[in-house]
């Protein structure tokens, strides 16, 4: 992005910037914003096996709570109103934008400007933030809420009730990233920059966090921050080491994902169509 040094300047001298530079630094804000609503600037990036999160994004993003005043939504006649900082990203849309995007925003879906959502996506009643990339095929079910910077793959089913968290600040933490083919479970929160591996099953009410210890129960490995790949992992327990007579909340790995696993957790194309 040709501004991006622009940005990163201002970001340093944020507290002392006049309203004079406030107003020149507004355009090239929002020309960062357009870039992050169109997929074309990301949070985070897959580079090799590995993700490279972009602290950049989370400058952008804070600086424009400088750059933009509270406004009112335009919505329709019997929509609910907003005055925010952030504009909604479907004001304006017309029937041919939705044709050209190719998603599907079912009624009571509200996704904020910047936030990308990639073609044959299904959002049912839901929050997707600003900086959250959702992939192309992947269905946001209902009252579930992808945060901020969140990354979600290609066609995953973030289930009813589910929460993938969301970080700007501090600036150096990691954003939550949810690779291909990922389902979570109803009311499952993610959080904290834990990365979900490919093709892995979190089921119904899981919670990860940084420090959640996951647990291989056929091995007794124990990962921290990242599920592996097909992993299928539900809630479990573990006895605290230091007193026998507890013990502490932990997720477990029963087994990896088989064509059985994936066929109760398959969506329909026709859902996505």
């Amino acid at each position: 992005m040709q501004n991006r040094t622009l940005i990163e300047e201002a970001f340093e001298r944020r507290t002392a910037l006049t309203e004079d530079e406030l107003r020149t630094l507004a355009p090239h804000v929002e020309t960062g914003l357009e870039a992050l609503d169109r997929g074309e600037l990301r949070a985070a990036n897959p580079v090799g096996g590995a993700w490279i999160t972009d602290t950049f994004v989370k400058k952008l993003i804070l600086l424009s709570f400088l750059t933009h005043s509270n406004a009112p939504s335009t919505s329709g006649a019997g929509q609910p109103k907003s005055y925010d900082k952030v504009p909604l990203k479907f004001e304006g849309w017309r029937d041919s934008d939705f044709e050209k995007a190719r998603i599907r925003v079912v009624p009571g879906a509200i996704v904020r400007h910047g936030a990308h959502v990639a073609p044959g996506a299904v959002l049912m009643p839901s929050f997707v933030n600003i900086g959250a990339y959702v992939g192309a095929g992947t269905m946001v079910d209902t009252w579930a809420t992808v945060g901020s910077c969140a990354q979600i793959g290609e066609r995953c089913h973030i289930s009813g009730g589910a929460g993938i968290g969301g970080v700007l600040e501090p600036i150096g933490d990691d954003p939550v990233v949810i690779e291909d083919e990922v389902f979570i479970g109803a009311r499952s929160e993610i959080a904290e920059g834990v990365r979900v591996r490919r093709g892995a099953v979190i089921g119904m009410g899981v919670f990860l966090g940084r420090s959640t210890p996951i647990v291989d129960r056929a091995s007794g490995r124990v990962f921290h921050g990242e599920v592996p790949e097909n992993a299928v992992v539900v809630p479990g327990s573990r006895t605290d080491p230091r007193r026998p007579e507890l013990s502490v909340y932990a997720a477990v790995i029963v087994k990896y994902a088989d064509e059985r696993t994936r066929g109760k957790t398959a969506l329909n194309d026709l859902v996505r169509d």
